[in-house]
């Protein structure tokens, strides 16, 4: 059976620990951001309908708007590329790839809120669940199939001599003469 990863088995390890490095820094500093307790006088109520918080920021108009909804935007886009790039597959069926990062990404961010009901300043907003799913999936959208494409790419464009010379570093694969079975 053949593996389906990256050419060469050094190249596949490095990039899925630099990716595992990476998703680890990032979960570390959203939690950091996120889970910090908050010094207010007073605390609003938890929004758990759909889309209120994101009509009242568009009330707001402008760049406060813009900034908000950018924040719950790209607060977990990086999962979007993080999590593809530790898994290290590329012949992934691009829908199945997308539908598990997402899926993985809403489960974080759903684990975040939750933590959050526990944090004094903190409240619970469905629409950040919204807008951290979003930016997850469009940050996959936007580079994973692009990447994928790029480096299978690159990996068929390999010179025969190099892969000559990596046979010949590597010895000819043994071959078993057939052994005929008498009676």
């Amino acid at each position: 059976m053949q593996r389906q990863g990256f050419v060469g088995s050094s190249a596949e390890i490095r990039v899925r620990v630099a990716g595992g490095v990476l998703l680890v820094a990032h979960l570390v500093f959203v939690a950091w951001l996120t889970l910090r307790p908050l010094d207010v006088p007073w605390v609003q109520p938890a929004n758990l309908r759909p889309f209120a918080g994101i009509r009242a920021d568009l009330a707001l108009g402008g760049t406060e708007a813009a900034r908000r909804i950018g924040e719950g935007l790209g607060l977990l886009a990086p999962l979007g590329v993080l999590i593809p790039l530790v898994h290290g597959r590329l012949n992934a069926a691009p829908l199945s790839s997308l539908v598990r990062t997402v899926t993985a990404g809403a489960l974080i961010s759903l684990g975040i809120t939750l933590l959050q009901t526990g944090v004094p300043g903190r409240v619970a907003d469905v629409d950040t669940l919204l807008l951290n799913t979003v930016g997850v999936a469009l940050a996959h959208l936007a580079v994973v199939p692009a990447g994928r494409a790029r480096l299978r790419r690159r990996g068929e464009r390999r010179p025969p001599a190099a892969v000559l010379q990596e046979e010949a570093a590597q010895g000819r694969t043994p071959t078993i003469p057939r052994v005929g079975i008498a009676p």
